[in-house]
């Protein structure tokens, strides 16, 4: 494991748009901030703007809910329209309450509103508009870890990350969504502890890890630092991609 870790936010990166090369911003932003990728290097990236840039808005105005989100609405309060996005995004309700809802997205994170924002999203037009998560933020990863690659020349890793409320702690952390090029999770199951006694239960949510970190620089409101510079890690366990970090619901206890 490292034993120094830089972060470093990337300033400068416009609003992004629909149709916005991701990798030629990130490119831009490296060379303004006079930095070229150096083998190990994670840039971690908000999932807003990987959003936005797949153009995964949704105008509400567009929406007929059902009967089952007017339902929904009904019993928190919410917009059903609003309601409907949700419910197309998601495996299952999992909890709700007065003005929130509690689901599993269709690709197994359970969350607010399936991850459905309206923060940080400029209104389109006259209608107000929301923003869904990537289609496949593992294969969005990939595809920008394969265009940095081929530019720098060295192996390099690319997180999607977001922010996640978490059961029984209050605030929000950075978790990653999406990863290429390093272990989301490091399976330490076997591998002695200090005395000698082998692991029996830990696995290490790596991506997690250093999405937290990066989401200390960041940040959560006006910052616009949607690109961040991860450097000195080191690793040695397989490549694995974010979606090895969600729970199978055999192994879950509290499903």
């Amino acid at each position: 494991m490292a034993d120094r870790v830089t972060i470093i936010a990337l300033p400068g990166i416009p609003m992004v748009q629909p149709g916005d090369n991701l990798h030629a911003l990130a490119v831009s932003a490296l060379v303004d901030a006079d930095l070229a990728l150096e083998a190990g290097d994670v840039l971690v990236v908000a999932q807003k703007i990987v959003s936005k840039a797949e153009d995964r808005f949704v105008d509400v105005a567009t929406v007929t809910p059902s009967a089952r989100a007017r339902k929904l609405a009904a019993e928190t309060g919410k917009d059903p329209r609003f309601v409907e996005i949700v419910l197309s995004e998601s495996k299952r309700i999992v909890r709700r309450r007065e003005n929130l809802i509690i689901a599993e997205h269709r690709l197994g994170f359970v969350m607010a509103n399936a991850g459905i924002d309206h923060s940080n999203v400029a209104p389109g037009g006259e209608h107000e508009r929301v923003l869904l998560l990537p289609i496949d933020p593992d294969a969005s990863a990939r595809a920008l870890r394969d265009d940095l690659v081929a530019s720098y020349g060295v192996p390099i890793a690319v997180l999607i990350s977001d922010s996640f409320g978490r059961p029984w702690r209050r605030g929000t952390v950075g978790i990653a969504l999406g990863a290429a090029g390093l272990p989301a999770i490091i399976d330490w199951r076997g591998h002695p502890d200090l005395f000698g006694r082998p692991l029996e239960v830990t696995e290490t949510g790596f991506a997690d890890e250093i999405a937290a970190a990066a989401s200390l620089v960041m940040g959560q409101a006006d910052e616009a630092m949607p690109m961040v510079l991860v450097r000195g890690l080191a690793w040695t366990a397989p490549d694995a991609d974010a979606a090895a970090l969600v729970r199978p619901p055999e192994h879950d206890l509290f499903r």
